[in-house]
């Protein structure tokens, strides 16, 4: 064999070499029937870990491992702590889950599901942009509303601690409309941090267990829709780079709050993209990126892994025009009278 084949011959070997990890790579993407990767499934999100890093951290942004052992530790024996102490009387007029000390109010610990730690790569926060795990700042336009009376009044009621005037006081999840963080973006809270998802040919379909909305991303490459038309979740369209699904959206209505900030809410000039990645058969990447000058002056961005949940999703049991609404207008109106009475 001359050398000119021999040196042919290395080469050919070398490209089936370097190839060789990518091809075993794309093989354990697990694929639907069509070939598209397959994100299917009941995805759990639940974590202490907070959206923005807090700012006794400073610069830290990773927990060590012993960090994080020692959050769960804690977590647990606040839950255990909880569950056990004696019977307590609730009382109005705050949130039993913003209290430190555990005390009462609409609902108990008990209820309470947030998971017990930090998410698998130990970050000190959701956000990993901008850099120091924080958002932005606000523009100037949007932190004079943040800053407004009526933005102060509007979280008093929602606080429990003023009367509502009327029932656009209370935000869309109150409402049993649409819950910020049943998504998009998708974020967690209290409880209900699940998501299903479901694909067939050109589509794949998130469905929150929060309010249990579902959100049909189509992926045939369709333009958005006119932006004359405002839906509560935004018009989404999504599309595969590689093993990752891209999905932008854009027209939001505007009518409920920004990540619960009164009066700041996702709107005209809001573009979000989500990027879905399933890392194995366990585990799945959603990452997003909020894009709203109006208000904020810079874009940012937020990294959630999820877990598989081998459990069914049940019935979110809310729904518009739920008796509880009516219950805290009419509680409203006796505050009202109580004080004027009281005035005389």
């Amino acid at each position: 064999m001359s050398f000119r084949n021999l040196a042919a011959l290395a080469v050919v070997l070398g490209l089936a070499l370097a190839a060789a990890p990518a091809a075993a790579q794309s093989e354990t993407v697990a694929r639907t029937a069509w070939g598209d990767p397959d994100i299917q499934g009941v995805w759990d999100y639940r974590t202490l870990t907070p959206l923005e890093r807090p700012l006794e951290l400073g610069d830290k942004a990773f927990l060590t491992q012993e960090e994080a052992d020692e959050l769960e530790r804690e977590t647990l024996a606040r839950n255990e702590f909880l569950l056990n102490r004696e019977r307590q009387e609730a009382t109005a007029g705050d949130q039993v889950d913003r209290r430190d000390d555990g005390t009462p109010g609409f609902y108990n610990n008990f209820w309470m599901d947030r998971g017990t730690t930090a998410i698998g790569t130990r970050r000190t926060s959701l956000i990993i942009e901008p850099s120091n795990g924080r958002l932005p700042p606000l523009t100037a336009p949007a932190a004079a509303r943040a800053a407004s009376a009526e933005a102060e009044r509007i979280a008093g009621v929602r606080r429990g601690m003023l009367p509502a005037a009327s029932y656009t006081d209370l935000d869309a999840g109150d409402r049993c409309i649409q819950h910020a963080k049943a998504g998009p973006p998708l974020s967690t809270g209290g409880y209900n941090n699940n998501v299903q998802i479901f694909q067939a040919p050109g589509y794949v379909v998130l469905v929150p267990e929060q309010n249990r909305e579902s959100r049909i991303v189509p992926l045939d490459g369709r333009p958005h829709v006119a932006p004359q038309i405002r839906q509560w979740m935004g018009d989404s369209r999504g599309r595969w780079e590689g093993d990752t699904l891209i999905i932008e959206t854009v027209h939001f209505n505007g009518k409920h709050d920004q990540i619960g900030r009164p009066l700041l809410s996702w709107a005209d000039n809001l573009r979000l993209i989500e990027r879905i990645t399933r890392l194995d058969a366990e585990n799945l990447m959603y990452e997003y990126t909020v894009d709203d000058p109006t208000i904020w002056t810079s874009a940012w961005t937020a990294q959630h892994p999820m877990k598989l949940n081998p459990e069914p999703l049940y019935e979110f049991a809310c729904h518009e025009g739920n008796y509880g609404l009516e219950g805290i207008m009419a509680g409203s109106r006796v505050e009202e009278a109580e004080a004027e009475a009281a005035s005389r």
